[in-house]
């Protein structure tokens, strides 16, 4: 994969073809998916208006980007998915992969009914779950995904609550994050023990991806190491 200007200077299929070394079928559901996204945003308002005519980059691309950083997972789960940014466009990029599966957890009904219409249009291997994070978590105690992502979802104090009960030794979290991710890891440490890695943005210069493993809640009066 290319770098940062590589990655932020995709304007189309085109060029995220090229930057992602995608197949051309890989291609085709994505644009299925633009042209859905454009279609529901004028009555449902998916994303910020702003970012719509910069998809490829801005949505796309800077959700791709979490693929080569679990490109083994099998079982993944996508938090508040929204429009289904990362979890459904790294199904897309991961569909015909054996035993693949994404699950996509969000409350908002709406969105939840544009991801099912995305699923059904792309063949995505993806179950989408219209309920809030938490109630996820105790109707699905079993669920324990290789991979646990999340965009603009919450604070990593926060993110932690909501993903921990999903994490086990094997558990990979990939958390999308701006400028304040450094903070907000010193902030998590008050509460969690983890272990963690920054990773660059491939699509902006201030943002980084960060992934955590090992991640449990400290007890009640436990300080940090």
């Amino acid at each position: 994969m290319q770098g940062a200007t590589g990655a932020a200077a995709i304007g189309g299929p085109e060029d995220f073809a090229e930057v992602f070394k995608v197949p051309r079928e890989t291609i085709h559901r994505l644009v299925r998916y633009a042209n859905l996204l454009a279609l529901w945003q004028k009555s449902k308002n998916l994303v910020a208006p702003s970012t719509l005519p910069l998809l490829w980059s801005r949505h796309f691309a800077d959700s791709a980007q979490l693929r080569d950083l679990a490109p083994n997972a099998r079982l993944c789960l996508d938090l508040g998915s929204g429009a289904g940014f990362p979890g459904l466009v790294v199904a897309i990029l991961q569909t015909g992969k054996p035993d693949f599966r994404m699950h996509l957890v969000e409350s908002n009904r709406k969105k939840c009914a544009f991801l099912t219409e995305v699923v059904r249009a792309t063949g995505a291997p993806v179950d989408v779950h219209a309920m809030r994070i938490e109630e996820l978590a105790e109707s699905a105690r079993s669920l324990r995904p290789e991979m646990v992502s999340a965009r603009a979802l919450a604070p990593l104090p926060r993110l932690f609550e909501l993903a921990g009960p999903f994490f086990g030794p094997q558990t990979r979290g990939l958390f999308l994050k701006g400028r304040e991710a450094e903070t907000e890891i010193e902030k998590a440490r008050a509460q969690f023990d983890f272990a963690c890695r920054l990773h660059p943005s491939l699509t902006a210069p201030d943002s980084h991806i960060v992934e955590v493993t090992s991640l449990r809640q400290r007890r009640a009066g436990a300080s940090a190491s």
